[in-house]
């Protein structure tokens, strides 16, 4: 057993593994410098968010070898699959009824996370990935399936498209408008990269649509739905974040002021204004903000270039791929990647509706440092796949 994972790690990718650990400790520094002052100001400890980082980094980082050394043929397995898909369902729906139950534990307006204890799970975060392997899945087992019967087509699609289109509804209704966004463009991509005919991919994607309208429809006559003035307000405040600064433009515009104090250079490290009570959520939504500021444009570029590399990397070794399976595994994760930054990035600029997306393992938090770590794992995992058999090849 030893000489095959000593056998594997040799075929580590360290285009992927070393940008990963250089994010994550700019990442729990930048925690550290966003969150001290104001857990100073409660009177917490200045580490306290710093350390639950750390422990998700180190929790994350298990997950990693654990996801790089796993076969992975059982995650295709229907009792694994299916076991999952249960339980992120019975979550989502929890918070469905919790939203109802107990209207005070939405936090800035969405009910999406289950407490357990000092730490909290979000099960929107660990839906991504369940769809990537889902999807992965489906797609890969059903493209030699395809018939030139329509009606045997839709009975092969059927199930997923409902499955896919009831956890996208979920996640939309806590309202997480975010989260769901990125969970139907993962579908979009694999789709498309499945190698599926571009109308019977329409087709999908319309049926998909369909049963989320009609999900959320039904929701509504249960009076389940909540948040739709909170997502209202946040539109107006990205139009017009100026005029709109009571009413929730503030994070807008003083996200502006941190990135324009910053200038090239930044103030450096620690000194941020705008972190001190200025700019709500400092080491999650905004932390690429606080960085700036402290940082500079420079600092924050080197991060950009970093996650760059990261999406690059993943996408290339999902193209070189032999398997359809593993190649889409790839461009699942590396459109969670490349989107989480797209709207974090473009909420900050102004350029995007704020939506509460997180940087990718930049900014504070635990289920998303786990379950992207996962996904990396799985990338270094089909990456030391692919070296072997090309080796193999060679010899």
């Amino acid at each position: 057993m030893w000489h095959k994972l000593r056998d594997k790690a040799q075929y580590l990718d360290y285009w992927l593994l070393i940008p990963y650990v250089i994010l994550c400790a700019i990442g729990a520094l930048m925690v550290y410098s966003a969150s001290s002052d104001l857990m100073s100001i409660h009177g917490a400890k200045p580490d306290a968010y710093f350390t639950k980082q750390l422990i998700y980094i180190g929790l994350g980082f298990v997950l990693l070898l654990f996801s790089f050394f796993l076969k992975l043929n059982l995650l295709r397995k229907p009792k694994f699959l299916i076991g999952v898909t249960a339980v992120i369902l019975l979550a989502l729906f929890y918070l469905l009824v919790l939203s109802r139950i107990r209207p005070d534990a939405a936090i800035n307006g969405a009910t999406a996370w289950i407490n357990l204890g000092p730490f909290s799970i979000q099960p929107a975060e660990f839906a991504k990935l369940l769809i990537v392997l889902y999807l992965a899945n489906m797609l890969s087992k059903r493209e030699k399936n395809l018939s030139e019967h329509w009606r045997d087509n839709v009975r092969l699609f059927s199930a997923p498209v409902i499955l896919v289109a009831v956890i996208i509804a979920f996640v939309l209704v806590q309202p997480d408008t975010g989260g769901a966004a990125i969970l139907g463009i993962i579908l979009l991509v694999l789709l498309f990269a499945s190698g599926i005919s571009f109308w019977w991919g329409i087709s999908i994607i319309s049926a998909t649509l369909a049963v989320i309208i009609a999900a959320i429809a039904g929701l509504s006559r249960l009076n389940l739905t909540t948040g739709v003035n909170y997502r209202f307000n946040r539109i107006l405040a990205f139009l017009e974040p100026f005029k709109l600064e009571n009413m929730g433009g503030s994070q807008l515009v003083n996200s502006y002021y941190a990135i324009n104090n910053g200038g090239w250079f930044g103030m450096g490290l620690g000194n941020s204004i705008q972190k001190r009570g200025y700019l709500p959520e400092p080491y999650t939504d905004f932390i690429l903000s606080i960085t700036t500021e402290e940082l500079g444009v420079v600092g924050a570029l080197f991060i950009l270039g970093l996650l760059f590399l990261l999406i690059f990397r993943i996408f290339t070794i999902g193209i070189r791929a032999r398997q359809t399976y593993n190649a889409l595994i790839c461009y699942g994760i590396g459109t969670i990647i490349f989107v989480q930054s797209l709207f974090n990035i473009g909420g900050l600029l102004g350029l995007l509706p704020i939506t509460g997306v997180t940087l990718p393992f930049i900014s504070y938090g635990g289920s998303s440092m786990l379950v992207l770590a996962t996904g990396l794992g799985l990338v270094l995992n089909v990456s030391a796949q692919e070296k072997k058999a090309l080796k193999m090849k060679q010899s």
